[in-house]
């Protein structure tokens, strides 16, 4: 089943965060239900994989101004079918900063988050299902700015907040708090 993978994930981040069952259990039912998930064309909602980037003390986090969606978010994107959801937040994380190699940092899925994205253009209303992992560059942190960005930033930890009041972007800089 291409959908295991990231199904096994999820079981393991049920164990350790028993207060998100909610969530957890509207991601799995999506899974099990949709066989094409993790495919942009599913109108509905799709599976989306994202990387929270963090330098090499932990003390900063590389932030993306997202050009179609005019906020400060993490890193990442659509997975277009690929089933490792580990592997495109990788991609997308090395697409939108121009930096090449990362290792991941704890064990497993480090936050998942359904969040609902606006119609534009030919695209209606639809779901981003979005699995985030925590990534640190293996080389240099001299970014570039994509063309899906309006800017990049490595921002202090305690200073995201000047950037966004994203409940799901605070829940993050908690999650990471509490892992250092």
């Amino acid at each position: 089943m291409h959908r295991k993978l990231l199904l096994d994930q999820l079981s393991e981040y049920a164990v350790t965060h028993p207060d998100e069952n909610d969530v957890i259990d509207r991601f799995v039912s999506f899974i099990e239900n949709e066989t094409r998930c993790f495919e942009r064309s599913l109108g509905i909602g799709h599976i989306t994989g994202s990387a929270w980037v963090v330098n090499e003390d932990g003390s900063k986090v590389l932030l993306t101004h997202h050009k179609k969606l005019n906020r400060w978010l993490q890193l990442g994107g659509h997975a277009d079918g690929m089933t490792d959801v580990l592997a495109v937040a990788i991609k997308e994380a090395e697409e939108e900063s121009g930096l090449a190699g990362f290792s991941k940092v704890g064990a497993g899925i480090f936050d998942i988050d359904i969040h609902p994205i606006p119609a534009r253009k030919n695209e209606p209303e639809h779901l981003h299902y979005d699995v985030r992992y925590v990534l640190r560059p293996t080389g240099s942190l001299k970014f570039i700015v994509s063309e899906e960005s309006h800017d990049l930033s490595w921002v202090d930890i305690d200073c995201v907040i000047n950037h966004t009041t994203e409940e799901s972007m605070m829940r993050m800089v908690q999650k990471w708090r509490n892992m250092r």
